[in-house]
């Protein structure tokens, strides 16, 4: 695997800053879920379900509000837009660690409705500040870094609630939330190219640029993103039960961590190729991969499993985002980018009481096939719908920027297309 394509990426202005801002405010979104449940267990000495419950609160809150957040960044620029999201989350999380547990569904549904969207902001302006040659590398190592976030910053949330309080742990998740949001906002990396600001569209354009943007292949793509979710909760839930089941709950902090390990070898390897295949070809590979796991051997035979089945995690999320940035008009780009956020929050919602529902009637290893079968059946469906719209552009001779940017799907992402557009 060379280096010299990552090299490159972090020489050119402003990238290596991108990188390392988004990877600070990411910490406390990947920290909170596990700070919150362990509040409620503890703290407030409630059940695992009222745990879910608030944590379930702020997912809805995360899944309704994305969207709106997105386009609130395409219409009034950055800063301006996640102004108000500051001043809200410094209140929530003011509040939050001495809320009782009613106030603190309402303040965790609050906190996810106005989250600051640093990972779809950082998306979009890797899509400004790359050139296309090289955005097939941006967008791996950017799922590789949110890899690592989602390997270091639980471990530092548990650590602070076992160790010092929850209270203390939701207090550092607050003001790392807020902190965040003022160094985006003090980065101000851009989401718009200077084009895109030279002479905004006339007023009368803005309702037909709505109807088009959600392109039959845009839609695909974004039900691939909740599939892909979907595949990873299923498999997370799944790997958990089997464990338990075992008798060696000891070993999941490892077994997952080694997930992500192999989610960062792959999304690497991605990075540093030329070609690969469309996404949805993707998103069937990441949910048959899972399914060696449902009859691997315990440990060692399923910590091989585990590895393998992290291959294709971060190529997949890398190159459904960067497709969807090609596909979505630049002036729409944050709310495209949103939906996606949204859609892959419904993917989570979905597939963890699914996979639990059919762990808890058979046995875990049906877990990791229900995650598998179903991930690999809607990539091959959304395949299937992406070759008949094409056939009947075919036969219409219907043309146009949004289908130039469709065609571009089934090659790879980021393959070096001078005149295909950038994500």
């Amino acid at each position: 695997m060379s280096r010299s394509s990552y090299a490159a990426l972090l020489r050119l202005p402003s990238v290596g800053r991108l990188y390392l801002v988004a990877f600070v405010c990411r910490i406390p979104a990947a920290m909170v879920g596990v700070v919150l449940t362990l509040h409620v267990v503890t703290s407030l000495d409630r059940g695992y379900g009222q745990a879910g419950v608030v944590a379930g609160a702020s997912t809805i809150g995360v899944a309704i509000g994305a969207p709106w957040r997105g386009r609130l960044v395409d219409r009034f620029g950055l800063r301006r837009a996640i102004a108000p999201s500051i001043v809200v989350e410094s209140a929530v999380w003011v509040l939050a660690p001495h809320l009782g547990y009613h106030a603190l569904v309402v303040a965790a549904f609050v906190a996810g409705l106005f989250l600051v969207p640093v990972f779809s902001v950082a998306r979009q302006s890797l899509s400004v500040l790359v050139p296309v040659a090289q955005q097939r590398t941006a967008f791996a190592l950017d799922s590789v870094l949110v890899e690592l976030t989602f390997m270091l910053a639980p471990v530092v949330g548990v650590l602070l609630a076992t160790q010092v309080s929850t209270t203390a742990a939701l207090t550092v998740v607050g003001c790392a939330t807020v902190g965040g949001g003022l160094l985006l906002m003090w980065a101000d990396p851009p989401t718009r190219s200077s084009g895109a600001h030279a002479e905004p569209a006339p007023h009368d354009a803005a309702p037909a640029r709505r109807q088009k943007v959600m392109s039959p292949e845009l839609v695909v793509l974004l039900v691939a993103a909740a599939t892909a979710s979907f595949v990873l909760i299923g498999t997370d839930v799944s790997l958990v039960a089997s464990l338990n089941d075992a008798g060696r709950p000891g070993d999941v902090g490892w077994m997952i961590a080694l997930w992500a390990g192999g989610s960062v070898v792959g999304g690497l390897i991605h990075g540093a190729r030329t070609s690969s295949p469309p996404p949805l070809v993707l998103a069937g590979v990441l949910g048959l991969a899972i399914l060696p796991a449902a009859f691997a051997p315990m440990p060692v035979w399923l910590a091989v499993a585990v590895f393998v089945s992290g291959l294709p995690c971060a190529p997949t999320l890398a190159s459904i985002n960067a497709t969807l940035v090609r596909l979505a008009p630049e002036e729409r780009r944050g709310e495209v980018m949103g939906w996606s956020g949204t859609m892959s929050t419904v993917g989570n919602a979905v597939g963890a009481p699914l996979c639990g529902w059919v762990i808890d009637r058979t046995n875990p290893g049906a877990g990791f096939l229900t995650a598998g079968l179903v991930g690999a059946g809607v990539a091959v469906a959304g395949l299937a719908v992406q070759r008949a719209v094409r056939r009947r552009r075919g036969l219409t001779g219907a043309s146009g920027p949004q289908e130039a940017h469709a065609l571009a799907t089934d090659a790879a992402p980021g393959v070096e297309k001078v005149s295909s557009p950038g994500r």
